[in-house]
């Protein structure tokens, strides 16, 4: 039987071109580049009223520029869309607010947010500054909270809207040097997951989508080793607009009965991924030792323990 992630697939090709989102008002937040930029100009052409939102700074956060989202917004105006561009930093709670309040300033209102704005700064744990740390959770995690809380207040107000939040394998699986960033993307699953539930009742949806393509952020990761040169190299293979339009139709109310999902796109390829769940217990009557731990109650679980796997050792094969 054909399972969720193949009859969406079959959905979002169904969608292309078709004005899935005529007449919604969607921000899309690090949209000046790369991932941002190609949802932007989908959703565009999708019919949505888009705020381009982005910094415009480097990709470890630094510096500040107009430049990345006015050429964004020029370019859906010249296809014959509307846009406007924002500057605010999703890092803040009053400048989060600002990205929304700019959406109703400019066109009237707002239905979907696509929290896709991000910075890496990638070190191995034990030499992972404080401060690196920090900046990757307020940028990730925090800024997704701070729009998504901002917008959340207009969509209980109309009983409707959808939240689009970008996660990463470098959490759901693992990777070597992304402490900061493996915490802020599995942090915004959870956050995700809440939303989906605490604002259900208004019709309102929250999903994540994991996304496998070659960025700036991407060309930032250390190439030293054969392996992480061959990584790189099939990343550069996956383009950015390959992610583009699972993250329209989500913002669109095509996607009304999907919700608390979890998606990875890798090319022409849709994974709906795992959540997690009991998957083996352990029972003793009296309640467990130290001794009894060791003897008996880790052996029996071992066999079902998770190895230290990377994405690239889950994600093995050449993208299709």
């Amino acid at each position: 039987m054909e399972g969720l992630a193949g009859r969406l697939m079959r959905r979002v090709e169904d969608m292309a071109g078709s004005g899935a989102l005529d007449g919604k008002v969607v921000i899309v937040t690090g949209a000046g580049r790369g991932i941002g930029r190609e949802i932007a100009l989908t959703a565009a052409a999708e019919g949505a009223k888009v705020v381009v939102n982005d910094l415009g700074g480097a990709a470890d956060g630094s510096g500040a520029s107009a430049a990345p989202a006015e050429e964004v917004v020029e370019e859906i105006r010249k296809r014959g869309g509307q846009a406007v561009a924002n500057f605010d930093s999703v890092a803040e709670p009053a400048s989060a607010n600002a990205i929304v309040k700019s959406a109703v300033d400019a066109f009237g209102g707002l239905d979907g947010v696509i929290n896709n704005a991000g910075i890496l700064r990638d070190a191995i744990f034990h030499k992972m500054s404080v401060a690196d740390f920090e900046l990757v959770i307020k940028v990730h995690l925090m800024g997704t909270f701070y729009v998504s809380h901002a917008a959340a207040r207009i969509f209980r107000e109309q009983a409707s809207g959808a939240f689009v939040h970008f996660t990463s394998t470098s959490g759901l699986i693992g990777n070597y040097g992304q402490a900061n960033y493996a915490a802020a993307k599995l942090g915004i699953v959870g956050l995700s997951k809440s939303i989906a539930l605490d604002m259900a009742r208004f019709n309102v949806r929250s999903n994540c989508v994991s996304p496998f393509a070659w960025s700036r952020l991407i060309g930032t990761i250390p190439t030293e080793t054969e392996a992480e040169k061959a990584r790189v190299a099939r990343m550069q293979a996956m383009g950015p607009e390959k992610i583009a339009p699972l993250s329209a139709f989500l913002a669109s109310d095509r996607a009304k009965d999907v919700t608390g999902q979890i998606f990875a796109v890798r090319m022409n390829e849709i994974f709906l991924m795992g959540q997690s769940r009991p998957i083996r217990s352990i029972h003793r009557e009296g309640g467990w030792s130290c001794d009894s731990l060791a003897s008996h109650g880790m052996p029996a679980l071992k066999s079902s323990f998770y190895p230290l796997d990377r994405s690239a050792d889950i994600f093995s094969w050449d993208p299709v």
